[in-house]
């Protein structure tokens, strides 16, 4: 099939605002001639960022977003190799440090505005200009996680990473999933270092000026930082921003290509009022995206997801799984939320409970849920965004599948077309960790895959189920066990799941119009 049935057209991205698409002189909504490479894991996605910021050097340019920073996450495990020190050490080399954190909700709720703040002072502080961004509807969060370096006169170094990684606590684990010795507070049941699944992407080509592009948006939006005249004078009080925000120098030629690869970027951006430049209306590319990109799916969709929640999402999947008799769907999720509490748990449960029944009445045998643990045994919390259809298309980002990342906070996704290519690669290598595979070449045919996932988890559930007695039989995967939620419970958690953790970021007439 060719790239235009997979990828939206600039039309169909329906934002004509943005200039991500017009930049392009061919009209299309994509860039080829890239190059794309997985960074399984906090600890591997780390340590290459470490190794390319200290390549750079005076004149460069350093972007970054994030949802959470902080200061002291030691990228190596090691002093010196701290995010504030990285970054601030490039800004001192004369780099053009630029960064746009969220400004975030009170630590009391398990937010991180004191910790954004911390890292935009230190990054300040050396030289760079890091603004906290509360441009985000009513209980939104600015969720997008991308860095972007560039090189004048050195255009070869040029990358952009994308993807759920940020820049924090919790995130430097492994393949081995002992955890990150800096932990943020999580559930119990996750341990005193909680082990972390997640996936970022290193994109080279001419894609980079694409992510770049998307920055430049955001930082160049004249609207206030904040709605807030409390929070306006505590800024100016500082004396960090915004009065010292200089503009950013002239954005560079795209990159020569790299590869052979199409990538398209996908985003989110809710209605506000007043609304984004670049967006007066939103943009829900990221759930267009998906709709198109299913449309195509025939065989199997793989999906690695920390909230798999929203009836909307749900049907659209269920829809899909309808239509195609011969269509699976297999998704990795957490065992248990990030968070206890009621209004954690029994929300998140519910949501979650409503969505998976959804699709197992529309396709009965054909939908599998599986839960990740440790080699030792404890829940592996699934914070990956990663979606894999029939081996030709495959997106990670920032989003997540549910309402809140499709239409309500800001998102960014690197989405694929290479049949046969990169989607199957990075199916196969998640595959081999969860399977404890060396090579998981084996599974390239979808059925192959579906077969040696519940063989797998089956045993390792036995095992389970039976003591534990004898060697633990490899694999990491066990069946995702339904949490049942009693009557008056969902009730109340239903509305506090639809307001709170799933929010819509539509206007009322789109949601009328039901428009995505």
């Amino acid at each position: 099939m060719p790239i235009a049935d997979w990828f939206l057209s600039a039309d169909e991205r329906g934002n004509p605002a943005t200039r991500l698409d017009s930049r392009h002189p061919d009209g299309r909504a994509w860039t080829c001639g890239n190059t794309v490479t997985p960074l399984v894991h906090g600890a591997t996605y780390f340590a290459e960022l470490d190794r390319r910021v200290r390549q750079m050097g005076d004149g460069d340019l350093l972007l970054f977003t994030d949802w959470r920073g902080d200061a002291d996450e030691q990228l190596l495990g090691k002093d010196g190799s701290e995010v504030a020190t990285l970054l601030g050490d490039a800004a001192r080399r004369g780099v053009d440090v630029r960064g746009l954190v969220w400004r975030s909700h009170w630590k009391r709720l398990s937010f991180a505005a004191e910790a954004n703040r911390t890292l935009g002072d230190l990054v300040n502080e050396a030289g760079g200009q890091c603004q906290l961004d509360m441009r985000v509807r009513p209980g939104g969060s600015h969720h997008q996680k991308l860095v972007v370096l560039r090189h004048p006169g050195r255009p070869e170094l040029d990358v952009a990473f994308v993807g759920g990684l940020d820049l924090c606590h919790s995130r430097r684990d492994d393949a081995d999933h002992a955890g990150d010795p800096q932990r943020q507070p999580m559930a119990k049941v996750y341990g005193e270092r909680p082990p972390w699944h997640d996936v970022q992407v290193a994109l080279t080509g001419p894609v980079v000026g694409d992510v770049e592009t998307v920055f430049r948006e955001r930082w160049e939006d004249p609207q206030p930082l904040s709605r807030s005249p409390w929070r306006r004078a505590q800024d100016r009080v500082r004396g960090v921003q915004p009065d010292r925000v200089t503009p950013l120098p002239e954005q560079l030629p795209d990159p020569e290509p790299t590869g052979e690869l199409a990538v398209q970027l996908l985003r989110t951006y809710p209605f506000r009022r007043p609304g984004y430049p670049f967006a007066p209306q939103g943009e829900r590319s990221v759930a267009r995206g998906y709709r198109k990109a299913l449309g195509q799916a025939r065989r199997l969709v793989y999906v690695e997801d920390q909230y798999l929640w929203s009836t909307e999402v749900a049907r659209l999947l269920a829809r899909t799984l309808r239509a195609n008799p011969e269509l699976h769907l297999v998704a990795v999720l957490p065992h248990h939320p990030d968070q206890d509490g009621r209004l954690a748990v029994a929300p998140q449960l519910l949501g979650r409970q409503t969505a998976l029944r959804i699709l197992q009445r529309a396709a009965p045998g054909r939908v599998t849920a599986y839960g990740v643990e440790s080699p030792t045994g404890v829940p592996v919390y699934v914070h990956a965004k990663v979606c894999v259809i029939d081996d030709a298309w495959a997106s990670v980002g920032s989003d997540n599948f549910n309402r809140r990342s499709w239409t309500h906070d800001s998102e960014i996704a690197a989405a694929v077309h290479d049949p046969g290519g990169y989607p199957q690669r990075l199916r196969l290598a998640l595959a081999a960790e969860h399977l404890d595979l060396e090579d998981a070449s084996a599974l390239a045919d979808p059925g192959e895959t579906l077969a040696a996932f519940a063989r797998s988890a089956q045993r390792l559930q036995a095992w389970h189920d039976g003591g534990r007695v004898g060697p633990r039989p490899p694999g990491r995967l066990r069946p995702l066990t339904e949490h049942r939620v009693s009557g008056w419970t969902r009730v109340w958690a239903g509305v506090f799941y639809r307001l709170v953790h799933d929010p819509d970021g539509r206007s009322w007439r789109q949601r009328l119009r039901r428009a995505d």
